[in-house]
């Protein structure tokens, strides 16, 4: 399951004045919102939006940590971060306050194990899908679902119903979505030969007709 990470924030005024004193002081926008609370604006330091802008915290339950009383305590998940488009820096981040006795919808990582049997007789792995929606508690949200493959064969396919969840978390993805399967290589198609036009031996080339000038 998906530790708890304390997240240390600082309430802020809102306006563009404001953030653009917060992003050079090394400090990024951010705004809780959830059904129980108001939105609160706060920052966070560039170093840590910078560390957990990775797929390895995308579900993972932050503890907000602030003199601020509002603030302090408040259990939220990673939204949104907007990246700058030049700098590549994080300019905004969003967070969703989560209630920890109700469930939540997350995507899930799958995670593929094994060497299927089938790659003896050629075949292909093709992975359909990286990933499968889930409900369940805040605190019993997977890191990662891990799926065998190595038992499949030639022409086999895995679905969504293949799956083992852990207890307590349900499959809100169609138990008949395909996630991998084990295929012939595909034939490489010959290249087309790109055909060009030239005379018919003998034959003569002939111009258009020139626009007959009027004085």
């Amino acid at each position: 399951m998906q530790d708890n990470v304390e997240l240390i924030v600082n309430p802020r005024a809102s306006g563009k004045h404001w953030s653009r004193g917060l992003r050079k002081n090394k400090q990024i926008p951010a705004v809780v919102y959830g059904p129980k609370i108001e939105n609160l604006n706060f920052s966070i330091s560039e170093t840590d939006a910078t560390r957990y802008n990775k797929s390895d915290f995308e579900n993972t339950i932050f503890t907000l940590k602030s003199d601020n009383t509002n603030l302090n305590g408040l259990k939220v998940l990673k939204k949104e971060i907007v990246i700058h488009p030049m700098s590549r820096r994080p300019v905004h981040m969003d967070f969703y306050a989560v209630d920890m006795t109700s469930e939540v919808r997350v995507h899930i990582k799958v995670k593929y194990i094994g060497k299927p049997l089938g790659l003896m007789s050629g075949g292909v792995v093709q992975e359909i899908r990286h990933e499968v929606e889930v409900e369940c508690l805040p605190n019993n949200i997977p890191e990662i679902i891990e799926l065998d493959i190595s038992k499949m064969q030639l022409g086999d396919v895995l679905h969504a119903s293949d799956l083992i969840l852990p207890a307590n978390v349900e499959l809100i993805t169609s138990e008949e979505e395909a996630l991998v399967s084990v295929t012939e290589p595909r034939e490489e198609e010959p290249a087309a030969v790109e055909a060009t036009a030239t005379p018919a031996e003998g034959a003569v080339a002939t111009a258009a007709p020139a626009t007959e000038k009027k004085d």
